[in-house]
């Protein structure tokens, strides 16, 4: 059986407290690498998520909205490990906006969203490529949405958040190939989370349909591409975005 296993490798996966952070990091521990959980609130939860990968792992909490935050994480990471092999910027907030809202609250709504869904990864990144330099590369995979691609009407600053990621993505991949550090996209569609139980709740019928199969896809989707793009598997590949949407949305 084919088998992939990095256990000198270090992997920092950001919002790994649930959902597809959670996928994403229990999927890389089963790769042998060493797992950084990051989490902002849910302390119970990442703590599941780092005991199940397992004592090398190691929990570190922060807001990635906030710069000095995001510094602190890199530092922690690097102090216990010494190095960073994969970044996975996961971490996002969706919450419903559209142009209705009042002013003073759409302002602080898309100043939040774009603070913690872009420049928390645009932080991390920044942080972690220096230390990616000094060891002669790595891999960043940032977590985008089919929301990039799409026109959306209630989830306005989500969507523009996400296309922005992907822009940066390609980059990161221009720009830092000579490093050997590549980056990568993943788009996926709606997938079973937390974050996306209320609008599954509500539409559900209507999401399935939009899906040829009729089936709506599970973090261990997303986190099979995780995988493949933090291998060694995708060495010839940066730049790239990944949708994981069941054929829901084409472009």
């Amino acid at each position: 059986m084919f088998t992939i296993s990095y256990p000198e490798r270090v992997a920092l996966v950001t919002g790994a407290s649930n959902g597809i952070g959670t996928a994403i990091a229990s999927i890389l521990a089963q790769a042998d690498l060493q797992i950084a959980v990051h989490f902002h609130r849910d302390a119970c939860g990442a703590a599941r998520v780092a005991e199940q990968c397992g004592p090398r792992s190691l929990l570190v909490r922060g807001d990635v909205g906030e710069p000095v935050d995001c510094a602190r994480i890199v530092e922690e990471v690097l102090d216990r490990y010494g190095r960073i092999d994969v970044l996975v910027n996961n971490a996002g907030v969706a919450e419903p906006d559209g142009f209705d809202l009042p002013y003073d609250a759409w302002q602080s709504h898309w100043r939040r969203t774009l603070d913690v869904n872009l420049m928390g990864a645009v932080n991390l990144s920044q942080r972690v490529v220096e230390a990616m330099r000094r060891q002669g590369g790595g891999k960043i995979i940032n977590v985008s949405s089919r929301s990039a691609f799409r026109g959306e009407t209630e989830y306005v600053a989500y969507a523009a958040s996400k296309a922005a990621l992907i822009n940066y993505t390609r980059c990161l991949a221009r720009a830092l190939a000579p490093d050997r550090i590549l980056a990568y996209a993943i788009a996926p569609g709606f997938i079973r989370t937390a974050m996306a139980e209320p609008l599954l709740a509500e539409h559900g019928a209507e999401i399935a349909a939009q899906i040829p199969s009729g089936v709506i896809g599970e973090p261990v989707d997303v986190a099979h591409v995780a995988l493949f793009l933090a291998s060694d598997l995708a060495g010839y590949i940066t730049g790239s975005t990944i949708d994981v949407n069941g054929g829901s949305y084409l472009h």
